[in-house]
């Protein structure tokens, strides 16, 4: 069998795949059906940039194994219900064993949704405001590999969303976090050349 280059693993389905997801099946549908592929739709992308915040600290499968108890907990991530939460929905998340309880994080959303209703106002929609800040498909290599992610690290382009979001007085949007939420979003596509995803898409 042909060596694999560095980041890429084969399950046993036989597929390549991206190593990072190789944990769990359900972690392997994830990459398969979301991770890099393009969002456009309001819901699903402050839904993913709350879970980003969430995700601070912890592994990302932690977050997607807990995430329809997000869902529930937070109204299926509407921002209009969200942004009305007060003190008993907080104490209410804090004591939902079926996300991460942490107040800060929970504070955050609420926050960030009532941003997010003024961000809106202003462009019509959260999709047309996030996807001014995509990186031109020319500033990306023609081959992503292990070693091309490590040498771009974060693009400025993160940088850029993480300055301008936090100006409007949003929280927990870093520029790692920012650059792993565009990565999911499909704003960049890092799946590795040599991962099926690419040839299923082609």
């Amino acid at each position: 069998m042909k060596a694999l280059a560095p980041g890429l693993a084969q399950a046993e389905d036989g597929i390549v795949r991206c190593a990072w997801c190789m944990a769990t099946p359900h972690y392997q549908h994830y990459h398969d059906h979301e991770w890099g592929f393009a969002v456009h739709d309001d819901r699903r992308l402050f839904e993913k940039i709350c879970l980003e915040g969430f995700q601070a600290g912890l592994s990302w499968l932690t977050i997607l194994n807990k995430r329809e108890g997000f869902r529930a907990g937070f109204a299926n991530f509407d921002a209009e219900q969200i942004a009305r939460f007060g003190e008993p929905d907080i104490l209410r998340l804090l004591a939902d064993p079926g996300i991460v309880r942490h107040r800060g994080k929970i504070e955050a959303v609420i926050n960030n949704a009532q941003r997010l209703l003024e961000l809106k106002g202003e462009f019509g929609s959260f999709d047309a405001y996030l996807w001014q800040f995509a990186p031109a498909a020319s500033s990306r290599p023609p081959r992503v590999t292990l070693e091309s992610v490590r040498e771009m690290g974060v693009p400025p382009q993160a940088h850029a969303l993480s300055k301008d979001l936090k100006k409007r007085g949003w929280k927990f949007v870093g520029p790692t976090t920012m650059y792993a939420f565009m990565q999911a979003m499909g704003m960049v596509n890092d799946h590795l050349h040599g991962c099926h995803t690419l040839q299923a898409r082609a």
